[in-house]
């Protein structure tokens, strides 16, 4: 591993530069959601955790990001929380800061979506096991009956990765009517094949039992009660300071509107992507589930939901996945090498990852927007590379 994290010399100035900024930034920004910890006071290697510095610096060096915010927490205490870099590089330059809002992309599927999903589950509003024409008829069409909402939960519907764009051209109501008539192009159980499409319609599911919108549900039902402000789709104008720009479009750089173009045809609500929020909202929400779904005093997930969504599954082609989060397959890149097998995470296409593991009580929260300024940013590689650090810092347990 040392070798793998050893700058050149002559980047030694600029990893040196990059951590006095995250370190700065962390000085003057606004108090952690979760309390501070040295290290050492809970049981981790403070000298292995600096490597997350120099894994930050070898990105920002290489072109992978402009930069990042890197969280990461052991037995419900922060032990690592920097900035790095720029927010933004183009058309002018921008620090990155601790407080920066980012497009989650896909992590929207777990954060929003599967926890809104597993939390009716536990009112007894929803049944993983029910086909999801219980929920929605229109499902019906095409032969997809006996497709279950577990099914979706599990990328094991058969239903294809995403729907062509232009099936949004005419509108959203227009739009979800071809959703819901897409046929299978695999049989049920016969492939793993992530889907954007079986998050879309689980985010429709929500809405429809509950009676509410996407974005009203899960700001009430989850964010609220947990105190993330800064967390929800269709950002208020409020944070466009403190938004990290995706790509370009046109004349002007996507800031606070969802990168996703199928997430923007639908309005900038929907279940598989269009969620923002900040490495502090998002450590408290990895907490609460370390935490057995209960955040001071409130439970926000019944525990028995929670181990139904984070139980591995195994699902066709070696992998194991779990009820709307990824576990380890074939999209498990950002993962590492040292997580045990109960750790759960998920990926962003803008450049973001989340992994929480229960089993060593730790979380690894990765953001930045590798899609700024160029769009070929890739950062799946160090936040592997994070999780594997922060895993070997924990201190055996004698």
């Amino acid at each position: 591993m040392s070798r793998a994290l050893r700058l050149r010399p002559s980047a030694a100035a600029a990893a040196l530069l990059i951590c006095l900024l995250g370190m700065a930034e962390t000085a003057r920004a606004a108090e952690p959601k979760l309390p501070l910890a040295a290290p050492a006071d809970v049981g981790m290697q403070a000298s292995r955790l600096e490597a997350i510095d120099r894994i930050a610096a070898e990105g920002i060096r290489d072109k992978k990001m402009p930069g990042c915010v890197i969280v990461v927490g052991h037995k419900g205490k922060i032990v690592h929380r920097k900035a790095y870099g720029l927010r933004r590089a183009e058309p002018t330059r921008e620090e990155m800061t601790l407080d920066t809002v980012f497009d989650l992309a896909s992590l929207t599927k777990p954060i929003s979506t599967a926890t809104s999903v597993h939390k009716l589950v536990s009112e007894g509003k929803v049944d993983l096991d029910a086909p999801v024409t219980k929920y929605l008829p229109a499902f019906a069409e095409n032969g997809k009956d006996k497709i279950t909402v577990r099914h979706l939960l599990l990328h094991t519907s058969g239903l294809i990765p995403d729907n062509a764009i232009g099936d949004y051209a005419l509108g959203p109501e227009t739009a979800w009517q071809k959703i819901l008539a897409l046929k299978p192009v695999a049989g049920l159980d016969e492939k793993f094949m992530y889907s954007d499409v079986n998050f879309l319609v689980l985010g429709r599911i929500v809405e429809e039992v509950s009676g509410r919108k996407l974005n009203d549900y899960v700001r009430a039902e989850l964010y609220e009660p947990l105190g993330m402000p800064d967390t929800g789709y269709l950002p208020d104008k409020s944070l466009l300071p403190r938004i990290c720009p995706t790509e370009k479009k046109g004349e002007t750089w996507l800031t606070g509107l969802v990168h996703d173009p199928r997430a923007q045809a639908l309005g900038g609500v929907a279940g598989h992507a269009g969620l923002f929020s900040t490495g502090d909202d998002l450590a408290v929400f990895a907490q609460m589930l370390l935490s057995g779904g209960t955040w001071n005093g409130k439970t926000i997930l019944p525990e028995a939901a929670l181990k139904e969504m984070t139980r591995p599954t195994a699902v066709p082609g070696s992998n194991f996945r779990m009820a709307g989060w990824d576990n380890r397959s074939g999209y498990s890149a950002n993962r590492g090498d040292l997580l045990s097998p109960a750790a759960y995470g998920h990926g962003g296409f803008t450049g973001t990852g989340i992994w929480i593991d229960p089993e060593q009580e730790l979380f690894v929260i990765f953001l930045s927007s590798r899609l700024h300024p160029t769009g070929d940013g890739i950062v799946n590689p160090l936040i592997g590379r994070v999780c594997t650090v922060a895993a070997a810092a924990i201190v055996p347990k004698k």
